[in-house]
């Protein structure tokens, strides 16, 4: 899977990167100086890269958690996401990273502990403070575990911060993880969703709906709190009918008392993103949707936004109570 692995010179003998590298006995290996000489250079090209993506082990400096957009959140009192990986195993046409890197290698911070470091801080300067951390915001939380051992590592962590929960984002069935241990009450496992006839065309690469919603019930059956993402939206001519479809497929399976949460959230790029993935992919027929600008945002014409969001809502609250609903606002 993967053929070329960059090392950042000083966490050659970091444990987690021996580890990894024993992983890929055959994988080329090649030192750098700093990750962002292979990641950030221009004139690279995203679509051609991201048949082959090569991995880059790299230390982060700073920054290790970062508040969220106001209107982002899933009920708590403070919200922060951090990002242990940039870039994605899948190939979502509608994703912003596309639209943020001009690489589509992947980039696996090693120092898990200074995250750690970081996370515990904040909860300590919050003490009375509910606080919820994203971990899927630059990339899939579990996509590429069997490799990074991210779950593995945070979530006992987790559970040993009375004020901290952790929102594992995915459309991975890489569940291994959770299945092997005792679930955790600080922990909400958020499947990312979507109408199989609109993933077909626009998640490529990423694991059906079928076999994500298998994925769900296994894990909820071990007694994980499960979140349900609906985000973003994708319009289309009887996109009515299959979102009420996906909504009765999804909550035949979920059980109300582990449903932790669920989002709703409409298409939305910044300019910049959406110009620098339109040209990527001009023939996209996701592209060629009613789309304006909003505010430096490209998102679906204000009446058909307007229109998804209160279809989709009005269906999700004859399922779920209101309590549990939480749409994105940011």
């Amino acid at each position: 899977m993967i053929e070329t692995i960059y090392v950042e010179e000083n966490i050659q003998q970091h444990p987690r990167t021996q580890d990894i590298l024993t992983r890929f006995p055959v994988a080329r290996k090649i030192v750098c100086g700093r990750y962002g000489e292979v990641f950030n250079p221009k004139a690279q090209n995203f679509r051609l890269q991201k048949q082959k993506p090569a991995l880059i082990l790299a230390e982060k400096h700073k920054n290790f958690a970062l508040e969220t957009p106001k209107g982002y959140g899933i009920g708590a009192n403070r919200n922060f996401y951090f990002s242990h990986m940039l870039n994605c195993l899948y190939d979502c046409r509608y994703c912003f990273l596309q639209g943020m890197y001009q690489s589509a290698n992947y980039v696996l911070f090693v120092n898990y502990e200074n995250f750690q470091d970081d996370i515990r801080s904040i909860c300590e300067s919050h003490p009375k403070d509910d606080i919820h951390f994203f971990s899927g915001y630059d990339c899939d939380s579990l996509a590429l575990e069997p490799v990074t051992g991210f779950a593995e590592q945070f979530l006992p962590f987790f559970a040993s911060i009375p004020n901290a929960w952790i929102e594992l984002r995915t459309k991975s069935t890489q569940i291994r993880t959770l299945i092997n241990q005792k679930p955790s009450s600080h922990c909400i496992v958020a499947f990312s969703l979507t109408p199989a006839e609109i993933a077909a065309k626009v998640e490529d690469k990423a694991p059906t709906l079928e076999r994500r919603l298998d994925a769900l019930k296994k894990i909820q059956q071990h007694g994980w709190q499960i979140g349900l993402r609906f985000d973003p939206l994708i319009y289309q001519t009887g996109y009515q009918q299959q979102y009420q479809r996906l909504f009765e497929q999804v909550f035949a399976l979920v059980e109300l008392k582990q449903l932790h949460s669920v989002s709703l959230g409409v298409f939305r790029l910044p300019v910049s993103f959406y110009k620098r993935i339109h040209a990527l992919y001009p023939d996209e027929k996701l592209f060629a949707s009613p789309l304006e600008h909003q505010n430096s945002m490209v998102s679906y014409q204000k009446e058909i936004e307007q229109e998804m969001m209160q279809f989709c809502t009005e269906q999700l609250l004859g399922y779920i109570p209101a309590s549990k609903f939480f749409p994105c606002t940011a």
